[in-house]
């Protein structure tokens, strides 16, 4: 795997954390790695070949938690405490924020309270005039999710 491929586990991971109200610290820890991995130019796999998770650890911001949850991802592309989020929220709700007007609370919104899991289920949503009853959501904002998720589903 890339270094690349290991971020998008964790940011996808930190993400779906925040779908779930997790600890705000762990979230930026998980962000914080991602960047790090990302931009660091030496491939994750050549540093675990070398030195192991020690090597890892001494990447900034990298500590025993995460380099071995970075050992797991390369392994096996995937990790433990990724695979357990995505069996309480599904990972489709991360797409709702492709949507323009969508961030964060209105996806934990439209997840929780609607069970909004797709651009599919959220279009039938704004089509049968759901976006109405979603709360902190005024009129400018109904359309430019309305527009954005049409565009994104046809």
């Amino acid at each position: 795997m890339t270094n690349e491929e290991v971020a998008a586990v964790f940011r996808r991971l930190a993400d779906l954390m925040e779908l779930c109200d997790d600890n705000p610290f762990k979230l930026r820890a998980y962000r914080n790695a991602a960047e790090v991995i990302e931009d660091f130019s030496t491939p994750l796999a050549e540093i675990v070949e070398v030195g192991g998770a020690a090597a890892l650890r001494d990447l900034p911001g990298i500590g025993a938690a995460i380099s071995s949850k970075i050992i797991e991802v390369l392994e096996t592309g995937t990790c433990r405490a990724y695979e357990e989020i995505k069996r309480e929220i599904p990972e489709s709700v991360l797409d709702l924020l492709r949507v323009e007007g969508i961030g964060m609370k209105t996806a934990q919104i439209l997840f929780r309270q609607f069970k909004i899991t797709t651009l599919d289920d959220l279009a039938k949503f704004v089509r049968g005039g759901g976006l109405r009853s979603v709360p902190r959501l005024g009129d400018k904002a109904q359309s430019r999710i309305a527009a954005s998720v049409f565009k994104l589903v046809s």
